[in-house]
């Protein structure tokens, strides 16, 4: 096989790969998003700590317990931590 060829297959493969991640991600970051809008809207507008975001996180692996856990360990109601934690995986 020329080199032409290997160094072009390389290239769309690359491309591929890297536009499978732009579809991906934006989807991922919506629903983290999507878990921390609603813890906030219980904060009433406050911005969601650190330690919110991780555990909205640990949700959209789809730890639901640990995201759970994490939640009401930072101050956050078990209804609203149970709710926000099922639509991180989403």
């Amino acid at each position: 096989m020329r080199t032409s060829t290997r160094i072009a297959g390389a290239l769309t493969g690359l491309t591929l790969a890297l536009g499978g991640v732009a579809f991906i991600a934006p989807a991922a970051h919506a629903d983290v998003t999507a878990c921390i809008n609603q813890v906030e809207r219980e904060l009433q507008g406050g911005e969601a700590p650190d330690s919110i975001r991780m555990a909205c996180y640990v949700g959209l692996t789809g730890d639901h317990a640990q995201c759970v856990s994490g939640l009401t360990a930072g101050g956050v109601t078990n209804g609203t931590a149970v709710s926000a934690c099922k639509v991180a995986p989403k």
